[in-house]
């Protein structure tokens, strides 16, 4: 099924019926990992009759309830819809997460949201899924209230392997370790980041090696350094390229990180269009050289090494760990 097929809905009031009545998968669905594929073969499996759909929520709560907190997230709202309808994904309820749903009451979620909204005729959720005002509502709530209420619900194990269960949080850790190709494995893609290109100071083009510069915005952090990247501009072109992420101690001393690729034989004007960059593998860690000329040479070295290693890559699967 492809992206265009997918439907998103951000409100659940006075939906028509062809938007009811899925199968919905509930949750915040932050990188769209192997656990989220999980949960939702499950929930097909229980009504494969009905479309598949996924309930979520956009901000991520953390970032209303704690928007001190460094970026966090693995996909943002357009990223992870096109993930979620690479695994057959039909309907995606988006639902604006602001002060007044936060305080929804957790009956509230399910009557008025999961029945009268959008009228799930099954759920499936991990087992440590909450909702409702300060999380009141738990599976076993949820439990209760789908049974009187007639709807279906299956409470999906967490999917594991040996060293753990599969989380957004232990992808997280592993992007922040310097592992994108461990990461990879467990998203089931190589992770990107994805934003406008924008205008930087053009340092870059006056060593050769022009750059397209995307802020990491909401997105995580990971290790900063410089990676051996694929590049996927706004009209699908793959481009293998090498990118530095951090905050380009040799040339600046701003405390903002960002993302700058630099991709092998290409020339087009791409400043404002959307890219996505997805990190293969990690070269080495950021650091201060003594001069441009010590600079140059290491990114020399550094784009010999990621051609190399890209040209063994398939841009769209994910490594082995």
């Amino acid at each position: 099924m492809q992206a265009h097929s997918l439907q998103i809905i951000r409100d659940w009031r006075d939906l028509p019926e062809a938007l009811r009545g899925a199968a919905v998968a509930l949750g915040n669905f932050d990188g769209v990992h192997l656990g989220h594929a999980h949960v939702l073969r499950a929930v097909h499996a229980a009504r494969p009759g009905a479309k598949l759909a996924v309930l979520t929520f956009e901000p991520h709560p953390r970032e209303l309830f704690r928007p001190e907190d460094p970026a966090f997230r693995l996909t943002l709202s357009a990223e992870r819809a096109e993930a979620l309808a690479a695994l057959n994904v039909q309907i995606v309820y988006e639902l604006p997460f602001d002060r007044a749903f936060s305080l929804l009451s957790a009956e509230a979620f399910v009557d008025d949201v999961l029945r009268r909204g959008v009228g799930a005729a099954h759920l499936a959720c991990g087992p440590d899924f909450a909702f409702g005002h300060r999380r009141g509502g738990d599976v076993g709530f949820l439990a209760t209230r789908a049974e009187a209420l007639g709807i279906g619900l299956t409470i999906v194990p967490p999917l594991a392997d040996a060293q753990g269960t599969i989380s957004s949080t232990r992808i997280r850790r592993l992007l922040q370790d310097g592992y994108p190709e461990r990461a990879a494995a467990e998203l089931g893609r190589p992770w990107a980041v994805r934003g406008p290109v924008t205008h930087g100071e053009k340092r870059g083009r006056t060593i050769g090696f022009p750059t397209a510069n995307v802020p990491l915005g909401r997105h995580l952090e990971p290790a900063r350094g410089v990676y051996a990247v694929w590049a996927r501009l706004a009209d699908g072109t793959m481009v293998p390229g090498v990118a530095n992420i951090g905050r380009r101690p040799t040339v600046n001393q701003g405390t903002e990180s960002r993302l700058e690729a630099h991709l092998f034989d290409y020339d087009g004007d791409l400043y404002g269009q959307e890219i996505a960059v997805a990190l293969h593998a990690f070269l080495r860690a950021e650091r201060k050289f003594g001069s441009f000329d010590e600079l140059r040479t290491q990114i020399v070295a550094d784009a010999d090494q990621a051609r190399v290693l890209l040209a063994t890559l398939d841009p769209a699967a994910p490594r082995s760990a």
